[in-house]
């Protein structure tokens, strides 16, 4: 099953990236700007977050086999569409939104299977080999998608999904078809997440205020249903478990500061060492490979050591990858390159041992949409760090355009020991909720929420 799963997120990780570096070759065909191609990204990554909470909470009801395969089926759909319909970009970015609620699928249900088929203990090493698998597509995605996008066509790009079609009879065989379980989906609730969940990414990317308006009316209509229907959506009690609901809060935290590093080191070794775009690939290569070796080894080494001395760390490479980069940035692009190893590595040990650590605080019955809940905050977090950084860099809170390239060096600087305090703090508060983690006969166990 495992291989099979892996295959799954590999295609679903290239299909968020290969559209990257293609968006100059979009915009020449439609005549769109920066803003307007942006939406072959954006409009994917709403729809998968929506997706995302949504699968997860149907998987507490219906077989998490069949929802797989749903899942699949919208994936293709809205690749076949993309290709065929190449001619109209409002046609394009209606495939992406398909694509988008299909793709979504498999993430937030590969999670829930680990979860509900695996052992404890055996939950880490599965993790890790996932980790492993997306730092892979992530790499591997710009690569294709750039040969593909000069070498034929742009619209070519979305068949990449139908490879996925292959998986279909191998998880038919291994994955047990579950009758469907009590309980009933608040349609209701489920559409105030999806717009609550848009709102808040649109107003994140674009920064207008009337988006924002929007996302708080939504989120207090969303709150209040939550607490008055007979069966929400998102149930008030998830909350009410401690390690989860810490849980999810450092996983935001330091989501959102690892996405905001890998946002910002580009740019820093572009404005500090003029390095140009091929220049600073081959500087950060070594460290995207790296984490493909890792994250497998974080997954044994929770499972041995616990999950708690993973994240520590983990977070102890990334601290001190910070802490090296903010006081000699200026000194070497090589030494930011070894820096951003540690990077790498230590954000594939704590990923890792956080899912893990996620995962085990949830009873079966929430298994579903707890993950999904997680899925969904790792997506939104890493929307939070890029734009954070990006409305930094574009003079909102600070005007980079005054400053010579030594004071834009001290600011980034700055920039990154406040980043370290974020992660110092967000570790402090994961050891702190997952205390009670206790050893039975090497097999790391957490003792139920308060």
């Amino acid at each position: 099953m495992v291989p099979w799963v892996n295959y799954l997120i590999f295609f679903c990780v290239v299909n968020e990236t290969v559209f990257n570096v293609s968006t100059p070759k979009i915009s020449e065909q439609f005549g769109l700007s920066s803003s307007g191609v942006s939406w072959m990204m954006t409009i994917f990554l709403v729809f998968f977050g929506i997706g995302s909470l949504i699968y997860g909470k149907l998987s507490d009801i219906y077989s998490p086999k069949h929802l797989l395969f749903i899942g699949i089926a919208l994936y293709n759909l809205g690749s076949v569409m993309g290709f065929t319909l190449r001619f109209s970009y409002p046609l394009v970015i209606l495939s992406r939104a398909i694509q988008g609620i299909g793709a979504s699928a498999l993430p937030a249900l590969v999670f829930v299977i680990i979860a509900r088929y695996f052992e404890m203990h055996e939950r880490g090493k599965v993790f890790g080999t996932i980790t492993s698998t997306v730092s892979f597509g992530i790499g591997v995605g710009p690569v294709v998608g750039g040969f593909v996008a000069g070498n034929l066509h742009w619209s070519y790009l979305f068949l990449i999904p139908l490879f996925t079609l292959g998986s279909i009879p191998f998880l038919n065989r291994e994955l047990p078809s579950e009758p469907r379980r009590e309980g009933t989906v608040d349609i209701l609730g489920a559409v105030l997440v999806a717009f609550t969940v848009g709102a808040l990414v649109l107003y994140l990317n674009y920064s207008r205020w009337d988006y924002l308006a929007v996302f708080l009316v939504l989120l207090v209509l969303f709150l209040r249903r939550i607490h008055t229907a007979v069966n929400p959506f998102i149930p008030p009690d998830l909350f009410k478990n401690i390690r989860f609901r810490d849980g999810v809060l450092v996983g935001f935290s330091l989501f959102s500061i690892v996405m905001g590093i890998m946002f910002l080191i580009p740019l820093m070794l572009h404005e500090v060492h003029g390095l140009d775009s091929g220049k600073i690939g081959m500087i950060l290569f070594p460290g995207a490979v790296s984490s493909v070796f890792f994250g497998t080894y974080a997954g044994s080494l929770a499972d041995r050591k616990g999950n708690s001395f993973v994240v520590a760390l983990g977070l102890s490479l990334l601290v001190s990858a910070m802490v090296l980069m903010a006081f000699f940035l200026s000194w070497s692009p090589y030494l930011i390159g070894a820096a951003m190893l540690l990077t790498y590595v230590g954000f594939s040990l704590f990923q890792t041992a956080m899912i893990n650590s996620v995962s085990q605080t949830l009873p079966e019955n929430e298994t579903g949409i707890g993950m999904g809940v997680f899925n969904l905050v790792a997506i939104i977090s890493g929307a939070v760090g890029t734009a954070m950084v990006g409305k930094i860099l574009d003079g909102k809170w600070l005007d980079f355009s005054v400053l010579s390239t030594i004071s834009r060096g001290f600011a980034y600087s700055n920039l990154l020991l406040a980043f370290s305090l974020v992660a110092v703090g967000g570790g402090a508060l994961y050891l702190w909720a997952f205390r009670k983690e206790v050893e039975t006969n090497k097999v790391f166990v957490t003792e139920p929420a308060e």
